[in-house]
């Protein structure tokens, strides 16, 4: 008896700090790669200060709005008792931790099934830019090689 294809993967993004870095197309690109039809795609980054997420984009005032409803959560000008790292480190472990850190995403058809208007996102929650680390796994139908 056969398993179920898997395979595994993992991606490096660099950030500008505060904000969104889509991600969409370095997913399908991976999912291509690999002959993905049908199954689940699992996107899980290894940090703790920074998000994954899926959130429209079409219009980037969204991504505005929720970069200040984030800030207005967890600010960084309030007392924390974690702050040897700057001020702006325990805000980003409270905005990751009502976020995801990772996603589950069904393909069919060789494709992720997003909404129309969805994308998928890394969010930034560090005032300085970093690379985060992204493991990908995806589990289901591929094509014949």
């Amino acid at each position: 008896m056969t398993g179920v294809p898997q395979a595994g993967h993992q991606i490096e993004i660099e950030t500008s700090g505060k904000g969104f870095v889509e991600i969409t197309a370095l997913l399908k690109r991976w999912l291509s790669e690999i002959g993905a039809e049908a199954g689940l795609l699992t996107a899980f980054i290894r940090h703790t200060s920074a998000s994954l997420i899926i959130q429209e984009n079409a219009d980037p005032n969204v991504r505005v709005d929720l970069l200040d409803a984030l800030e207005i959560f967890a600010p960084e000008d309030r007392a924390y008792a974690h702050s040897e790292e700057g001020p702006d480190d325990m805000p980003s472990h409270i905005k990751s931790m009502i976020n995801a850190v990772s996603l589950n995403i069904p393909v069919a058809g060789g494709a992720m099934t997003l909404g129309t208007w969805q994308g998928v996102y890394v969010l930034e929650h560090r005032t300085a830019p970093h690379r985060r680390k992204i493991a990908l796994s995806f589990i289901g139908r591929v094509a014949d090689a």
